[in-house]
């Protein structure tokens, strides 16, 4: 491999490519939960779309600043608080997306639950969603 094409290799996409990317995982979490929970209904492609790009950017601005607000609290329940922090950004994205719906408390606890799991697994998986976030950290430090 020539310098230019290492080089080329190790830079990171640009910040829409990125934005596309992480989008388009929301979009892939969230029909993983609409199609695993029969109490998750999303009306069609486009309202999924509208669903992933709300989530992401609640998850991107509203997460981290909730997050440090119960950090006390989150301390005392040993993480459990950022666990209600996750449900309450699928409470919002429901709230404001008109063709996605959660029905019921106990559907939008498994919904957050698989919307963890699908999370982690993609931590291990490598692809192109490892270029956002924390996961681009991480890609980073192995291909240094």
């Amino acid at each position: 491999m020539s310098p230019n094409q290492t080089e080329s290799a190790r830079r990171p996409p640009g910040l829409l490519v990125r934005l596309g990317i992480s989008w388009l995982t929301n979009a892939i979490v969230l029909a993983v939960v609409a199609g695993a929970l029969s109490g998750v209904h999303v009306a069609n492609v486009w309202d999924l779309l509208e669903a992933a790009a709300i989530f992401g950017v609640l998850n991107t601005l509203l997460k981290p600043i909730l997050r440090l607000v119960t950090l006390p609290l989150a301390v005392l329940t040993l993480g459990i608080a950022w666990f209600f922090v996750s449900l309450l950004m699928l409470v919002l994205t429901n709230a404001i997306v008109s063709g996605f719906h959660i029905n019921g408390f106990w559907t939008f606890v498994e919904a957050t639950l698989i919307v963890w799991a699908v999370n982690m697994l993609l931590d291990f998986i490598p692809g192109p969603w490892q270029i956002t976030g924390a996961r681009r950290r991480r890609y980073r430090r192995r291909v240094s």
